[in-house]
């Protein structure tokens, strides 16, 4: 097969490349050249790309699983998407409360069949509207929960026990639970059946989104908090997504969010089991959250590596029993960050591409971004065309009617298995390190980051890689209407903040907040059954059901845990 390979690029290649040399277009680099001076392709990580791939280049004896077996490089479903298609779960949220509520009626109106809430930055870094350091940023990329009536508010009219709710928070992801959870009780839902998933994934924060608020240990301990809890009181609820999804865009290469995405998950079971939890009690409900980027083959190798990858680690590393615990299921979310501002409407075409690589690579739920969410936050009608997308893709395009229509592809499963190898070395490298937490605290995968960003803004601004519109086929073009989110929503939600301290019994707040303190300052206990004594859930529902807000909270569990502030790396 070797021989026949080199055959064919001397009989076949050869003579047309004689003919005419390949030119630098696209994912070819003009600087990369062989010997012969042609063009070389990379992938848009910069991974190198053949020109051919043959069975050669597959191990001897390769023969791929079928769908729904082990390693579930080919899908952890026998059937693909036969019995069930994946969730279009379009993320939504900007400005008040009521504004979204009504936004998630017509999301929900429009055939989406999961919602997913996108939060504004103060909530995301537990402070309340009425806060100082919140001016100019009230609503404006999310939507402003303050308090369980905000909550409420937002769920109003959505029967929570028959919705799938997932929730992009991180630090304060163990306060906006606590919030959604008593709003389902407060709407008589059996907490046994809510589904859906809560980020809470605080180790991609110090990697790349730097929404943080405590240092790594106590915000690992609340994660794992959640965990407990939920796999006690809300068996069907993913109390955790582990995000490569943000990695990347902070400039990761696929490779690189892939292998830092899953070590993140071996960091939080290992703290699990240090807890006393037993692996098959909470491993089922680990989820992750990947980014589909606009390499289309590169990105469906990584699913499909991930796949692997994690069923070894739970089966090899973790010993876990439970067949559910070797299943890696994910959610999908099409690249914010290849997003562009000049052409807007081009974007319609990279989304379709990104959403249908995800579904190729097999993914459980899926979010497709809006045309015009490089200039701000989607109009109605930008968020119909996101959805409308999912839908061709899932009752016109026939993509959903085979499991794994790729699988055997020489040039996909070789992808595949280099993304499985390199993934190992990294593994490899976070254990000698010793893990993630301490990988983190030494700017590790802060810096390989960083790195490959810089060399992708070379390649781009060299136009060694095209991004159409932006450094090639360029045009002037008035920018699109777009959503305006102005200061009244501050004004609304200090109004309401102010209402809120006046009726609510402060002192009960301050009981709650002190018992919420005790509880933290307490030292976790294994527990091996049930919940620990020393678990802060309990204690954080007791502060939300009597109306303390997410600021007061968040400063609160400062006064235990401490503030983190990222040490400089070079």
């Amino acid at each position: 097969m070797v021989d026949e390979k080199q055959r064919w690029a001397s009989e076949t290649l050869a003579p047309t490349l004689a003919k005419a040399a390949e030119q630098p277009i696209g994912s070819r680099t003009g600087i990369n050249l062989n010997a012969e001076g042609n063009a070389q392709f990379t992938s848009i990580s910069g991974a190198p790309v053949e020109r051919l791939y043959t069975e050669a280049d597959l191990p001897h004896e390769w023969q791929p699983p079928d769908p729904g077996e082990p390693p579930y490089t080919r899908g952890i479903h026998a059937t693909g998407y036969g019995g069930r298609l994946w969730t279009m779960r379009q993320f939504s949220g900007f400005a008040s409360p009521e504004e979204t509520n009504l936004r998630y009626k017509y999301l929900l109106a429009n055939g989406g069949n999961g919602l997913s809430v996108a939060f504004d930055l103060p909530t995301l870094m537990g402070r309340d509207s009425d806060d100082p350091l919140s001016e100019g940023e009230v609503g404006k990329c999310g939507v402003a929960i303050d308090s369980l009536e905000d909550m409420e508010t937002l769920f109003d009219g959505i029967n929570l026990e028959t919705t799938s709710v997932s929730m992009t928070i991180n630090s304060p992801a163990c306060v906006l639970w606590a919030m959604y959870l008593a709003v389902a009780e407060r709407q008589g839902a059996d907490l046994a059946k809510l589904s859906g998933t809560l980020q809470n994934d605080i180790l991609k924060e110090y990697i790349a989104q730097k929404e943080y608020l405590y240092p790594p240990a106590p915000s690992m301990r609340l994660v794992v908090d959640t965990l407990e809890y939920g796999a006690v009181i809300t068996p069907r609820y993913n109390p955790i997504s582990i995000s490569g999804y943000h990695i990347r865009e902070a400039g990761s290469t696929a490779l690189q969010e892939l292998a830092f995405t899953l070590y993140d998950g071996i960091e939080y079971v290992e703290w699990a089991l240090r807890r006393g939890m037993k692996i098959d009690d909470f491993a089922p409900r680990l989820s992750f959250f990947f980014n589909s980027h606009n390499d289309f083959f590169e990105e469906i190798a990584k699913f499909r590596a991930a796949r692997k990858l994690w069923h070894s680690v739970m089966t090899e590393r973790f010993g876990a029993k439970n067949i559910r615990s070797h299943w890696m299921r994910f959610h999908t979310q099409t690249a914010g960050v290849s997003l562009t501002a000049q052409q807007p409407k081009n974007n319609i075409a990279r989304v379709a591409l990104q959403a249908l690589a995800a579904v190729l690579g097999g993914t459980q739920s899926l979010h497709t971004d809006a045309f015009d969410e490089a200039l701000a936050l989607p109009t109605e009608d930008a968020a119909r065309i996101a959805l409308r997308t999912q839908q061709i893709l899932a009752y016109e395009s026939g993509v959903a009617n085979v499991g794994d229509p790729l699988g055997g592809s020489y040039f996909v499963e070789k992808l595949t298995s280099n993304m499985e190898e390199g993934a190992r070395s990294y593994f490899k490298k976070l254990d000698e390190i010793g893990g993630m937490v301490r990988a983190i605290e030494q700017g590790y995968p802060q810096r390989e980051i960083a790195e490959a960003s810089y060399r992708y803004q070379r390649a781009v601004e060299a136009g060694e890689k095209t991004i159409v519109g932006v450094n090639s086929f360029t045009v002037e073009e008035p920018p699109p209407e777009t959503l305006y989110i102005g200061e009244s929503v501050r004004e609304a939600q200090t109004a309401k903040l102010r209402s809120l301290r006046s009726r609510r019994s402060n002192q009960a707040v301050d009981r709650a907040l002190s018992a919420l303190c005790r509880a933290a300052e307490r030292e976790p206990a294994a527990s091996h059954t049930g919940i620990s004594s020393a678990n802060t859930m309990p204690a954080l529902l007791d502060c939300v059901r009597a109306l303390a807000t997410v600021g007061e909270i968040c400063t609160a569990l400062e006064r235990v845990f401490g503030e983190y502030q990222e040490a400089a790396f070079a």
